[in-house]
């Protein structure tokens, strides 16, 4: 396994452990909160959180699925793109993602609500997989279907635009898992005008 998404599990993971030793602590200062929540709140918004939110985590079984997406994607495309390059992308993705969420949360209003979780770097990957190895065979487990890569990555995307658009699994951020895809597609059509500099 590539080093960066060595790097990236093994941070996730650590700092599941710290959320379950400190509690909620760690989410009122690192998870992403909405630009509208009251400054009586006990929470806010600040800059760091676009970033910091994607390694927090909301349960077991959340961690547990973007780290199983993390380690099936992560060490391939970071072949594909190296290790600092696949950084940049997971990071960008993760930073879309949240650019997304805070678009959505501020229209939407309500009361205030922290995002957590990797998931927009997640669907980042599965983007960059869909691109990189269009044709390469992935299986559904409900139901056990194969199908190409670039089929995958498009029925999930369209799945995710009716979820958000319907208000299906409330609690789930659709649209920061949209934003991640977006800002993936962007930087890498912006890389293939642009190769790496070689040293």
């Amino acid at each position: 396994m590539p080093p960066v998404t060595q790097l990236l599990l093994a941070a996730n993971v650590a700092v599941y452990i710290l959320q379950q030793m400190l509690g909620d602590i760690l989410i009122v200062w690192f998870g992403l909160w909405p630009l509208h929540t009251p400054a009586n709140f006990g929470a806010s918004f600040m800059p760091w959180q676009v970033l910091s939110y994607g390694f927090l985590n909301g349960s077991l079984m959340h961690i547990g699925f973007n780290m199983l997406a993390l380690y099936m994607f992560g060490g391939q495309i970071e072949q594909v793109f190296g290790s600092r390059r696949f950084l940049t992308y997971f990071l960008g993705c993760i930073f879309a993602a949240a650019l997304a969420q805070l678009a959505v949360t501020g229209i939407a209003g309500g009361d205030p609500y922290p995002t957590v979780g990797a998931s927009g770097g997640v669907f980042g990957l599965l983007l960059a997989y869909g691109l990189l190895f269009p044709h390469r065979k992935l299986m559904l487990i409900f139901p056990p279907i194969p199908m190409p890569a670039w089929l995958f990555v498009t029925l999930y995307g369209l799945l995710e635009i009716v979820l958000g658009v319907t208000g299906t699994q409330s609690g789930v951020a659709h649209f920061a898992h949209l934003g991640g895809m977006l800002g993936g597609w962007l930087l890498i059509r912006q890389w293939r005008r642009r190769p790496p500099a070689s040293h």
